[in-house]
């Protein structure tokens, strides 16, 4: 320093300890913006894992729930009206000394009375866990498939693609609630005369493909039950990690694709 003034080395010295100090405070900053926003994306990932499985919770309880009173339902039909509708016909068939056109309507109401326990019966099978999962996805459906062709309000066609496998007691269970879902829907609001449903088994994945030939819809001209139900049918997808997609217009039908990637499931468990 000469004079109080400092020498070319100190304003040196000062320019690079001035530089190194700013490099290092906008590095710092930069680093906190990082970390900052990395933490931002961490916590939203979590928030979004948090909020997704509470969905996927909230929906098991409620398919619980569901199959809880599905079993109710089938063991009173199974236990008590059948019972009661047995006693009655057993009534009406010893009933034998009246004139011939009394007969007639007795034997004509005792066949109805057999007909309603059967099909309550069938009823009763298809809201059934035990029953269901005793006989598998294909076997049930195929039961399905018979009793409504024989209801005459559809007729409808099983193909299967493919060599079977089991997916799990719990998957085929969903698949089949999906599968009266969409039945439910085609008879009472499509129109429809013909229902074509397709089980295609791939190595590590299956699809399950239900169309029909009805009168079709678009989103917006969905009342609440109908568009209720086909949520219905997502959320039980969703709750087997399936993906199911809905693919309608009017006029031309509408067809159900669920999508489960067995393959991807296994991945995500490892």
């Amino acid at each position: 320093m000469v004079n109080g003034a400092p020498n070319s080395s100190e304003l040196y010295v000062v320019f690079v300890s001035t530089t190194v100090f700013l490099v290092f405070l906008v590095g710092f900053i930069i680093y906190f913006i990082v970390l900052y926003q990395k933490r931002q994306v961490q916590n939203k990932a979590e928030r979004e894992g948090l909020e997704a499985n509470f969905k996927q919770e909230f929906l098991k309880a409620r398919l619980e729930m569901q199959e809880q009173t599905f079993a109710h339902v089938s063991r009173e039909l199974h236990d008590n009206v059948n019972q009661v509708l047995s006693f009655v016909k057993l009534n009406l068939a010893m009933i034998n000394d009246v004139p011939e056109p009394q007969q007639t309507k007795l034997n004509e109401n005792r066949d109805l009375i057999a007909q309603v326990i059967t099909d309550l019966r069938d009823l009763s099978k298809s809201l059934s866990f035990e029953h269901i999962t005793k006989q598998g996805l294909v076997k049930t459906i195929e039961n399905e498939v018979n009793k409504l062709n024989k209801s005459g309000l559809i007729e409808a066609n099983l193909i299967i693609k493919g060599d079977t496998y089991p997916l799990g007691e719990q998957r085929e269970l969903v698949l089949f609630r999906i599968l009266q879902e969409v039945v439910n829907n085609t008879t009472k609001h499509s129109g429809a005369t013909h229902l074509n449903i397709c089980l295609e088994y791939i190595p590590e994945s299956f699809n399950l493909t239900i169309g029909d030939d009805g009168v079709g819809f678009s989103a917006s001209s969905l009342d609440h039950s109908r568009g209720s139900g086909l949520m219905n049918i997502e959320h039980r997808a969703a709750v087997i990690g399936a993906v199911a997609k809905i693919d309608s217009s009017p006029g031309k039908g509408c067809t159900v694709n669920v999508n489960l990637n067995l393959l991807q499931q296994k991945i995500s468990l490892h």
